[in-house]
């Protein structure tokens, strides 16, 4: 997802974005808009559910398999993963 990173993903995980989201371009502005409204530290996770793939935020140590869900992506939002590179600016 970084500029210049491996681009699209293929076969079934695009078609499993394309059909929860629309679009990866969508799936990727939701995806980076939950990071950067995460309160504090946890996590985002790309999810899959009975129903598809959805996106969701944990805090601190949460993980979605305690409700069933199969983490596919995560992003750390822990001040660890970017604050040498970006301060205060996720």
């Amino acid at each position: 997802m970084k500029p210049n990173g491996g681009g699209e993903p293929t076969g079934k995980v695009a078609e499993l974005i394309n059909s929860s989201f629309s679009s990866y371009q969508n799936f990727r502005t939701e995806f980076a808009n939950a990071g950067n409204t995460q309160f504090g530290s946890g996590w985002v996770w790309l999810v899959l559910t009975p129903s598809g793939l959805k996106i969701t935020k944990t805090s601190n140590a949460g993980t979605p398999l305690t409700d069933g869900e199969v983490p596919i992506l995560t992003m750390d939002v822990w001040e660890h993963a970017y604050y040498l590179n970006y301060k205060n600016m996720r």
